[in-house]
């Protein structure tokens, strides 16, 4: 469970090994308020950039691209919590997103088609499924070109990623790249903090998928960071969401999973994205995929999709198998820091620095509790 926060016996703040904490704490929301109030101002003084704000506020979204070290403001923890999902506007550059689709194209040759019917994840005659296949790329950050690992430190997503999940985040699943063209199938909703529609007897807890606030604090135990590498208008199809459902408290019906349910398009939403937005959304929260039918002929759909946990949580497993062969030795220190195993911050854990994108610190523990554990356990750390 979540108990990073408690103050037993061997919690840091109430031991003194982790002064910094409530330091940080109080220097978070001193950032939360002049961040808030330099979106105000923003939306007061320039005009189109404030009904920009305006309508990001509308659609659950925020704003980015600025790579301050502010936390998320107000309205952006208002809208993560209510619907389970925010849409980061402009968080890449033009010229990242350049570069991540020059690396995609580079290596396309090596991308495979869902195309047998058990990789199909959307179910014949529902709402999602569509005549073509999804086309799936990975392996990103074993390539030479190096934009997939300077998405681990991209300082607009780190900024998200510690307010939502906490300093020492950490990579959880193998990023994966989509590409899809025209009437290529969607995925069936899934997600969410009870089982659904997947074998397991529907509504029983999922340990694995849970959302929460305390304190004014977010908390998930798997984000995802869907990063848009193409404009997806309302109705082209792609990423799709079940607003709020990260608090449900009833099994989503058979139905609503394959959108057959009549009031589905009442309540399924898919949020209209830009070449270089991210979309930020808790693994609770209800989501899936509608097919891709954009609008304008021909034109197809890419995405990279990361998924992040706290420091001290793990879903994926690529991790045992140090993200594959020659990973480590592509990347800088603080990428490395984002790839490290499950386990708490106050062992020592190497945690993305304020100070640059290779710059890493980690919280330290007493000389004698160190020798103290290496003369009982044999190791260094319990």
């Amino acid at each position: 469970g979540d108990d990073s926060a408690g103050g037993g016996e061997g919690d840091p703040r109430r031991a003194g090994e982790w002064g910094e904490v409530e330091c940080d704490e109080v220097e978070r929301g001193r950032a939360r308020q002049a961040w808030a109030r330099k979106g105000r101002a923003g939306a007061i003084e320039e005009g189109g950039g404030g009904r920009r704000l305006a309508a990001n506020a509308r659609d659950g979204a925020g704003g980015g691209g600025g790579g301050g070290k502010a936390g998320m403001d107000a309205e952006e923890l208002f809208w993560f919590d209510l619907n389970g999902f925010l849409v980061v506007r402009g968080a890449l550059s033009e010229r990242e997103v350049a570069g991540l689709n020059a690396a995609i194209d580079a290596h396309l040759p090596a991308a495979r088609a869902r195309d047998a019917s058990a990789l199909k994840n959307a179910a014949p005659e529902s709402a999602m499924t569509a005549s073509g296949s999804r086309v799936d790329m990975g392996g990103m950050l074993a390539w030479e070109e190096p934009a997939f690992r300077e998405l681990l430190t991209q300082p607009t997503l780190t900024r998200y990623l510690t307010e939502i999940l906490g300093k020492g985040f950490r990579l959880d699943h193998q990023p994966l790249v989509i590409v899809q063209s025209n009437d290529s199938e969607g995925f069936a909703l899934h997600g969410g903090p009870l089982s659904g529609d997947d074998g397991v007897p529907q509504g029983r807890f999922n340990p694995q998928l849970q959302y929460r606030c305390v304190n004014g604090t977010p908390w998930t135990s798997l984000l995802a960071a869907s990063v848009s590498l193409c404009d997806a208008e309302s109705g082209d199809g792609g990423f799709c969401v079940l607003r709020g459902s990260h608090k449900l408290n009833f099994a989503v019906p058979s139905a609503v999973t394959h959108g057959l349910a009549d009031k589905f398009q009442d309540h399924i939403h898919q949020p209209a994205v830009k070449k270089g937005d991210i979309i930020l959304f808790s693994e609770a929260t209800v989501h899936g995929a509608l097919p891709w039918r954009p609008r304008q002929s021909g034109k197809e759909r890419r995405l990279a999709l990361l998924r992040f946990a706290p420091a001290n949580m793990a879903y994926g497993r690529a991790y045992t198998d140090e993200w594959g062969s020659g990973v480590f030795e592509r990347c800088t220190p603080a990428q490395r820091a984002v790839l490290q195993p499950p386990y708490a911050p106050r062992l020592e854990r190497a945690v993305l620095s304020d100070a640059g994108e290779d710059g890493t610190t980690a919280y330290k523990r007493s000389e004698e509790k160190r020798a103290h554990d290496a003369h009982i356990f044999g190791t260094p750390y319990f």
